[in-house]
Protein backbone atom coordinates (compact mmCIF):
# COMPACT_ATOMS: atom_id res chain seq x y z
CA UNK A 1 0.00 0.00 0.00
CA UNK A 2 1.15 3.52 -0.80
CA UNK A 3 0.58 6.16 1.88
CA UNK A 4 2.21 9.56 1.72
CA UNK A 5 1.43 13.01 3.00
CA UNK A 6 2.63 16.43 4.05
CA UNK A 7 1.69 19.32 6.39
CA UNK A 8 -0.02 22.21 4.62
CA UNK A 9 -1.10 25.75 5.27
CA UNK A 10 -1.06 28.11 8.22
CA UNK A 11 -2.24 25.38 10.60
CA UNK A 12 0.20 22.67 9.43
CA UNK A 13 -2.68 20.30 8.68
CA UNK A 14 -1.54 16.89 7.50
CA UNK A 15 -2.94 15.96 4.09
CA UNK A 16 -2.62 12.29 3.11
CA UNK A 17 -2.83 10.39 -0.16
CA UNK A 18 -3.63 6.69 -0.01
CA UNK A 19 -3.49 4.13 -2.86
CA UNK A 20 -3.02 0.42 -3.33
CA UNK A 21 0.11 1.19 -5.32
CA UNK A 22 1.63 3.42 -8.03
CA UNK A 23 -0.52 3.95 -11.09
CA UNK A 24 -3.73 3.21 -9.17
CA UNK A 25 -6.79 5.23 -8.06
CA UNK A 26 -6.24 7.00 -4.76
CA UNK A 27 -7.99 8.63 -1.83
CA UNK A 28 -7.10 12.09 -0.54
CA UNK A 29 -7.64 12.73 3.16
CA UNK A 30 -8.10 16.25 4.59
CA UNK A 31 -6.91 18.61 1.84
CA UNK A 32 -6.35 21.76 3.85
CA UNK A 33 -5.11 25.22 2.97
CA UNK A 34 -2.34 25.35 0.33
CA UNK A 35 -2.49 21.59 -0.22
CA UNK A 36 -3.33 21.50 -3.95
CA UNK A 37 0.24 21.83 -5.23
CA UNK A 38 1.50 19.14 -2.87
CA UNK A 39 -1.31 16.79 -3.88
CA UNK A 40 -0.60 17.38 -7.56
CA UNK A 41 3.10 16.61 -7.01
CA UNK A 42 2.19 13.28 -5.38
CA UNK A 43 -0.26 12.42 -8.15
CA UNK A 44 2.36 13.05 -10.83
CA UNK A 45 5.16 11.24 -9.01
CA UNK A 46 3.12 8.09 -8.42
CA UNK A 47 0.80 8.32 -11.46
CA UNK A 48 -2.32 8.40 -9.30
CA UNK A 49 -5.88 9.50 -10.04
CA UNK A 50 -8.09 10.62 -7.14
CA UNK A 51 -11.32 8.67 -6.66
CA UNK A 52 -12.67 10.48 -3.57
CA UNK A 53 -11.78 12.88 -0.78
CA UNK A 54 -12.26 11.72 2.82
CA UNK A 55 -12.74 14.33 5.52
CA UNK A 56 -12.11 13.49 9.17
CA UNK A 57 -14.20 16.51 10.19
CA UNK A 58 -15.42 19.83 8.88
CA UNK A 59 -13.03 22.39 10.37
CA UNK A 60 -11.66 24.91 7.91
CA UNK A 61 -8.05 23.75 8.28
CA UNK A 62 -9.03 20.26 7.05
CA UNK A 63 -11.49 21.14 4.27
CA UNK A 64 -10.03 24.32 2.80
CA UNK A 65 -9.19 22.84 -0.63
CA UNK A 66 -11.87 20.17 -0.87
CA UNK A 67 -14.12 21.98 -3.35
CA UNK A 68 -11.49 22.81 -6.00
CA UNK A 69 -10.07 19.30 -5.71
CA UNK A 70 -13.39 17.45 -5.98
CA UNK A 71 -14.69 19.72 -8.72
CA UNK A 72 -11.53 19.41 -10.81
CA UNK A 73 -11.52 15.61 -10.72
CA UNK A 74 -15.33 15.24 -10.59
CA UNK A 75 -15.18 13.12 -7.43
CA UNK A 76 -17.19 13.14 -4.18
CA UNK A 77 -16.23 14.41 -0.74
CA UNK A 78 -17.14 12.03 2.10
CA UNK A 79 -17.86 13.30 5.61
CA UNK A 80 -19.88 12.11 8.59
CA UNK A 81 -23.48 13.30 8.48
CA UNK A 82 -23.12 15.28 11.71
CA UNK A 83 -20.44 17.52 10.18
CA UNK A 84 -22.09 17.85 6.77
CA UNK A 85 -23.45 21.30 7.63
CA UNK A 86 -19.93 22.65 8.12
CA UNK A 87 -19.10 22.34 4.42
CA UNK A 88 -21.65 25.06 3.65
CA UNK A 89 -19.74 27.53 5.86
CA UNK A 90 -16.30 26.16 6.88
CA UNK A 91 -15.07 29.48 8.26
CA UNK A 92 -18.17 30.38 10.24
CA UNK A 93 -18.59 26.90 11.71
CA UNK A 94 -14.94 26.44 12.70
CA UNK A 95 -13.72 29.45 14.64
CA UNK A 96 -15.02 32.61 16.21
CA UNK A 97 -12.50 34.69 14.26
CA UNK A 98 -14.00 37.22 11.90
CA UNK A 99 -13.52 36.86 8.16
CA UNK A 100 -11.06 39.77 8.23
CA UNK A 101 -8.91 37.91 10.78
CA UNK A 102 -8.91 34.77 8.66
CA UNK A 103 -7.95 36.78 5.59
CA UNK A 104 -5.04 38.28 7.49
CA UNK A 105 -3.92 34.85 8.70
CA UNK A 106 -4.02 33.42 5.20
CA UNK A 107 -2.59 36.32 3.17
CA UNK A 108 -5.95 37.32 1.70
CA UNK A 109 -6.44 33.88 0.18
CA UNK A 110 -9.74 32.98 1.82
CA UNK A 111 -11.88 31.49 -0.96
CA UNK A 112 -14.13 28.69 0.28
CA UNK A 113 -16.96 27.03 -1.61
CA UNK A 114 -19.05 23.94 -1.00
CA UNK A 115 -18.12 20.73 -2.90
CA UNK A 116 -20.39 19.83 -5.79
CA UNK A 117 -20.96 16.27 -4.53
CA UNK A 118 -20.96 15.31 -0.85
CA UNK A 119 -21.66 11.82 0.48
CA UNK A 120 -22.44 11.28 4.14
CA UNK A 121 -20.82 8.36 5.96
CA UNK A 122 -21.90 6.59 9.15
CA UNK A 123 -20.18 4.78 12.00
CA UNK A 124 -19.00 1.29 11.10
CA UNK A 125 -19.41 1.78 7.37
CA UNK A 126 -16.78 0.05 5.25
CA UNK A 127 -15.88 2.11 2.21
CA UNK A 128 -14.48 0.26 -0.79
CA UNK A 129 -13.23 3.04 -3.00
CA UNK A 130 -10.17 2.77 -5.22
CA UNK A 131 -9.86 -0.87 -4.17
CA UNK A 132 -8.98 0.09 -0.60
CA UNK A 133 -11.33 -1.01 2.20
CA UNK A 134 -11.58 1.80 4.77
CA UNK A 135 -13.64 1.54 7.94
CA UNK A 136 -15.31 4.67 9.30
CA UNK A 137 -15.38 5.12 13.08
CA UNK A 138 -17.46 8.03 14.32
CA UNK A 139 -15.45 9.68 17.09
CA UNK A 140 -17.20 12.91 18.18
CA UNK A 141 -15.78 15.29 20.74
CA UNK A 142 -13.62 17.64 18.69
CA UNK A 143 -16.67 18.21 16.47
CA UNK A 144 -20.03 16.46 16.30
CA UNK A 145 -19.08 14.48 13.22
CA UNK A 146 -15.39 13.86 13.84
CA UNK A 147 -14.37 10.46 12.49
CA UNK A 148 -11.29 8.34 12.02
CA UNK A 149 -10.53 6.14 9.04
CA UNK A 150 -8.99 2.71 9.53
CA UNK A 151 -7.33 0.60 6.87
CA UNK A 152 -5.08 -2.40 7.47
CA UNK A 153 -2.93 -1.41 10.47
CA UNK A 154 -3.21 2.37 9.99
CA UNK A 155 -5.54 4.89 11.63
CA UNK A 156 -6.06 8.33 10.11
CA UNK A 157 -7.08 9.96 13.37
CA UNK A 158 -7.87 13.52 12.28
CA UNK A 159 -8.05 15.69 15.39
CA UNK A 160 -9.12 12.92 17.75
CA UNK A 161 -5.61 11.76 18.70
CA UNK A 162 -2.15 13.27 18.28
CA UNK A 163 1.29 12.22 19.42
CA UNK A 164 1.15 13.16 23.09
CA UNK A 165 -2.19 14.92 22.96
CA UNK A 166 -5.84 14.87 21.85
CA UNK A 167 -8.10 17.29 20.00
CA UNK A 168 -9.41 20.35 21.78
CA UNK A 169 -13.05 20.42 22.82
CA UNK A 170 -13.66 24.11 23.48
CA UNK A 171 -14.58 25.12 19.91
CA UNK A 172 -18.22 25.17 18.68
CA UNK A 173 -19.48 21.58 18.52
CA UNK A 174 -16.80 20.30 20.90
CA UNK A 175 -17.78 18.14 23.86
CA UNK A 176 -15.37 16.76 26.46
CA UNK A 177 -17.69 13.93 27.56
CA UNK A 178 -18.10 12.75 23.96
CA UNK A 179 -14.35 13.04 23.40
CA UNK A 180 -13.74 10.83 26.44
CA UNK A 181 -16.20 8.26 25.13
CA UNK A 182 -14.58 8.31 21.68
CA UNK A 183 -11.14 7.75 23.16
CA UNK A 184 -12.45 4.75 25.09
CA UNK A 185 -14.36 3.22 22.16
CA UNK A 186 -12.07 3.99 19.25
CA UNK A 187 -8.55 4.39 20.60
CA UNK A 188 -8.27 2.08 23.60
CA UNK A 189 -9.85 -0.82 21.70
CA UNK A 190 -7.40 -0.58 18.79
CA UNK A 191 -4.34 -2.82 18.59
CA UNK A 192 -1.15 -1.36 20.01
CA UNK A 193 0.80 -1.82 16.78
CA UNK A 194 -1.65 0.28 14.75
CA UNK A 195 0.13 3.27 13.21
CA UNK A 196 -1.59 6.60 13.88
CA UNK A 197 -1.41 9.28 11.20
CA UNK A 198 -2.90 12.36 12.89
CA UNK A 199 -4.33 15.57 11.53
CA UNK A 200 -1.37 17.54 12.89
CA UNK A 201 2.14 16.63 13.95
CA UNK A 202 4.19 13.44 13.65
CA UNK A 203 2.93 9.90 13.35
CA UNK A 204 2.76 7.64 16.36
CA UNK A 205 1.28 4.29 17.38
CA UNK A 206 -1.65 3.32 19.54
CA UNK A 207 0.72 1.48 21.90
CA UNK A 208 2.96 4.51 22.34
CA UNK A 209 0.00 6.73 23.11
CA UNK A 210 -1.48 4.28 25.60
CA UNK A 211 1.86 4.23 27.39
CA UNK A 212 2.68 7.94 27.46
CA UNK A 213 -0.21 10.18 26.38
CA UNK A 214 -1.35 12.12 29.48
CA UNK A 215 -4.92 12.22 28.15
CA UNK A 216 -5.09 8.44 27.72
CA UNK A 217 -3.32 7.12 30.79
CA UNK A 218 -6.09 8.19 33.21
CA UNK A 219 -8.70 6.41 31.09
CA UNK A 220 -6.88 3.12 31.40
CA UNK A 221 -7.14 3.27 35.20
CA UNK A 222 -10.81 4.22 35.18
CA UNK A 223 -10.26 7.94 35.78
CA UNK A 224 -11.49 10.94 33.82
CA UNK A 225 -8.90 12.54 31.52
CA UNK A 226 -8.32 16.31 31.55
CA UNK A 227 -9.90 18.41 28.84
CA UNK A 228 -7.74 19.89 26.09
CA UNK A 229 -8.78 23.51 25.73
CA UNK A 230 -5.83 24.78 23.76
CA UNK A 231 -3.87 23.91 20.66
CA UNK A 232 -5.49 22.10 17.76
Amino acid sequence: MLITGFPAGSWGTNCYVLASGPGEPCLVIDPGQDSIDGIQDILREHRLLPAAVLLTHGHIDHVWSVAPLTDHFDIPALIHADDRYRLADPAGSSFSAAREQLLSMTKNALELTEPGEVREVVDGEVLDIAGIPVTVRHAPGHTEGSSVFLTADVMFSGDLLFAGSIGRTDLPGGDHARMTDSLRRVVLTTDDDCVVLPGHGPQTTIGAEKATNPFLTPLQSGQQPPANDRGL
